[in-house]
């Protein structure tokens, strides 16, 4: 299968890396050519630097070939962008788009992109299976509270992988909620391995958020 990925972000890079590592082609549009530098030597020559919302990029990369295209920036219009020129212009089979804001969900669906996935609508969801009905955190809440929901992949050379949670020096104001791996949803306990591939969610102290990406990151530039 080849699949274009847009935007060399965090989500980016893990789904380049992920991808590669199930023996999918895979070529990653990244603007920024110092991030894209980087990437580069950590994947191979896998990157093309260029806009991907613009058309010769897109004909660049071979889109009109891709069984999927991905956009997965931090922006929303520009996930859109990509993901109707793809669709309208090189009749890709399949686009997704990375949402940022939950409300332009239902815009992307009516626009014709075939999945868009917000990750805060899929931690809230989460969310709430774990907690007893009538019990729900609101997200009004979190955000009163300054508390933020993390994400954090995990690999091989990531410093907790293989390690239990109780063996784990969590920063103060952090709590784990779910491991996601494949496609269980693990309720943690401190017995719980990390394994490489797993997604940890957290909910964290905003000011707390640089200190518990550390923990389980040694690549903080993607």
């Amino acid at each position: 299968m080849y699949v274009v990925l847009v935007g060399g972000g965090k989500v980016g890079y893990y789904l380049t890396r992920t991808l590669l590592s199930e023996g999918h082609e895979v070529l990653l549009i990244e603007e920024r050519s110092d991030r894209a530098g980087r990437i580069t030597e950590e994947l191979g020559g896998v990157v093309l630097v260029g806009d991907g919302c613009e058309t010769t990029v897109l004909e660049e990369a071979g889109v009109s070939r891709a069984d999927v295209v991905a956009a997965v920036t931090g922006h929303d219009e520009d996930n859109l962008v990509v993901c109707q020129v793809a669709k309208s212009r090189f009749k890709v089979p399949r686009t997704i788009a990375r949402i940022n804001n939950p409300k332009n969900k239902d815009i992307f669906q009516r626009l014709g992109i075939d999945n868009a996935i917000s990750s805060t609508e899929v931690i809230y969801h989460m969310i709430e299976q774990q907690i007893p009905t009538g019990d729900v955190i609101p997200l009004a809440a979190l955000r009163k509270g300054d508390i933020e929901i993390i994400e954090a992949d995990l690999v091989d050379h990531s410093p907790v992988t293989g390690k239990t949670l109780d063996s784990i020096d969590l920063p103060p104001e952090s709590v784990i909620i779910s491991v996601l791996r494949g496609e269980q949803v693990l309720l943690p306990t401190g017995e719980t391995e990390l394994l490489s591939g797993d997604t940890v969610i957290a909910l964290v102290k905003a000011v707390r958020e640089d200190e518990f990406r550390k923990v389980f990151s040694e690549t903080p530039w993607i």
